[in-house]
């Protein structure tokens, strides 16, 4: 799932800034789903993007395990109390944003409720993880990046059923929790 619309420097630089989104998984009519949420089209890096809820380290942020619970709350109203951090996957470098990307896997007992932060959030989805892990929604994308509109490239990506494409590092992110998922049914 591999998409790059920068090449990968050979280090991360030391300016690369830390942020945490949450992949939550929840059960909804006798299904696992898993959280997604289109973010605003607002001419940033990511705009318009499918992704998981999440963002820059605050200087008052305990950790990047709180970075995440704190995004996930102000973007779509998670309250932490709700969710049980299960683990973390591998932190991935975008050079893009200059984000260095620490993501963690949630479970909430029930389908949240949320309270949309409308200037960084535009939808949210939330999709049964049967559906799109499954070999049918894997796909070849043609996709341009909001951040540099002469990137056009065909990538790796899952396609939603309304024609969506996550593509990216949340399409990274999610290729890695199939893998850790399929490792944990063995």
């Amino acid at each position: 799932m591999l998409a790059r619309v920068k090449e990968m420097p050979q280090q991360i630089p030391d300016s690369a800034r830390s942020s945490a989104v949450l992949s939550l998984l929840f059960p909804h009519q006798d299904e696992l789903h898993v959280l997604l949420i289109q973010r605003t089209e607002d001419g940033h890096a990511h705009s318009g993007q499918i992704s998981f809820p999440g963002g820059r380290q605050d200087p008052t942020d305990a950790d990047l395990r709180a970075t995440a619970l704190r995004e996930a709350n102000e973007e779509v109203g998670i309250m932490s109390s709700d969710v049980e951090i299960l683990g973390s996957l591998t932190q991935l470098y975008i050079p893009v944003s200059n984000f260095l990307v620490y993501p963690f896997v949630a479970f909430a007992e029930r389908k949240p409720e949320y309270n949309l932060c409308k200037t960084e959030v535009d939808r949210v989805i939330e999709v049964p993880l049967k559906e799109i892990l499954s070999d049918e929604r894997k796909t070849i994308a043609r996709v341009t990046s909001p951040a540099d509109k002469n990137f056009v490239r065909n990538v790796n990506a899952y396609q939603l059923q309304d024609g969506s494409i996550i593509w990216g590092a949340t399409a990274m992110i999610l290729s890695e929790l199939e893998v850790v998922l399929a490792e944990f049914a063995r």
